[in-house]
């Protein structure tokens, strides 16, 4: 019965058979009966309770909690929390920034799984689990594809804060205090780590960073870091790499440092984001010239007694 009705409540299933609303074999029933070939069933019921449950999405068990940064009819800018994943992985499948997208956009009318063919909700980059920061979620297929050409062309700045052990003096000199970095990564996927080398490697890619320190406290630095490239962990290992490992970073850096201060979250964020298109962005062309940024980074504050940059 409750397979024929999916929808009907137990107590109201016992006052219909009570109540003689459910026959077998136009004779009273009790709920433990069971049905033989042959046998007949009557059921006075409304049809709502015959009615299939709806489907339930795995995004519907994601989080509500959303920091929006800026939204229009195409994009979100969102603010990750440290904790939480960007896409699901081994241990974590339902609740991740996509499902929370994808349950935010669901609920707001603006996405309808039934009734797309192709295309879902997607997340144009990525952060690690335990940075914090700007991530851009694409709500159409147009803007998935035109951001991800404007991120190879890098036309889009990408902007991190991080606080590090020392204070690097390698690079490139720039302008205004800007020094850049040249390494190579090569990913080591039994680990889960990456390796920054300063000649090419086998297997490596290039990696290019820009960074300037904007103070300095108690052995610590704190840095403006710019992305030319985005992989993984590079901030963290490139920087590890020149003796300077991040505060707070349990994989990358010595030993001594990663023993500093109790820290237990990486003091990275991802806190500024430029749309500076120099080729056409169809309908995306309004988004020129937006320099999107959080405002409360807590090591900066904490630390160095600093605000965000100008």
């Amino acid at each position: 019965m409750r397979k024929a009705a999916p929808a009907l409540p137990a107590p109201l299933l016992y006052k219909a058979l009570r109540q003689k609303n459910v026959k077998l074999n136009r004779g009273r029933t009790e709920g433990a009966a069971r049905l033989r070939a042959g046998d007949r069933l009557d059921c006075y019921l409304p049809d709502e309770f015959f009615a299939p449950k709806p489907y339930q999405y795995d995004f519907l068990r994601a989080g509500t909690a959303l920091r929006v940064l800026y939204e229009d009819e195409n994009i979100l800018l969102l603010d990750k929390s440290v904790g939480l994943l960007c896409h699901p992985d081994g241990d974590e499948y339902c609740d991740t920034l996509i499902g929370r997208v994808q349950r935010y956009l669901y609920e707001a009318g603006a996405y309808d799984p039934a009734k797309e063919n192709t295309f879902v909700p997607a997340l144009v980059n990525r952060i690690d689990r335990n940075t914090r920061g700007i991530v851009i979620a694409a709500k159409t297929a147009e803007a998935l594809r035109i951001l991800n050409e404007k991120m190879k062309r890098r036309e889009l700045h990408k902007f991190y804060l991080c606080a590090v052990h020392g204070t690097p003096a390698q690079g490139v000199p720039l302008v205004a205090n800007w020094r850049q970095l040249r390494g190579w990564l090569r990913k080591d996927g039994e680990r889960g780590l990456v390796h920054v080398s300063a000649s090419p490697q086998p297997d490596a890619k290039e990696i290019l960073t820009n960074y300037r320190v904007l103070a300095e406290r108690g052995g610590l630095s704190l840095l403006e870091v710019e992305l030319l490239t985005g992989r993984t962990h590079q901030i963290r290992a490139q920087f590890a790499a020149l003796g300077h490992g991040l505060l707070g970073d349990g994989k990358y850096g010595s030993r001594e440092q990663r023993q500093v201060g109790g820290y237990k979250k990486q003091c990275l964020c991802s806190w500024r984001l430029v749309f500076d298109f120099m080729t056409p962005a169809a309908a995306l062309e309004g988004l020129q010239g937006l320099d999107v940024r959080v405002s409360d980074v807590w090591f900066a504050e904490e630390l160095f007694g600093k605000q965000v940059p100008e």
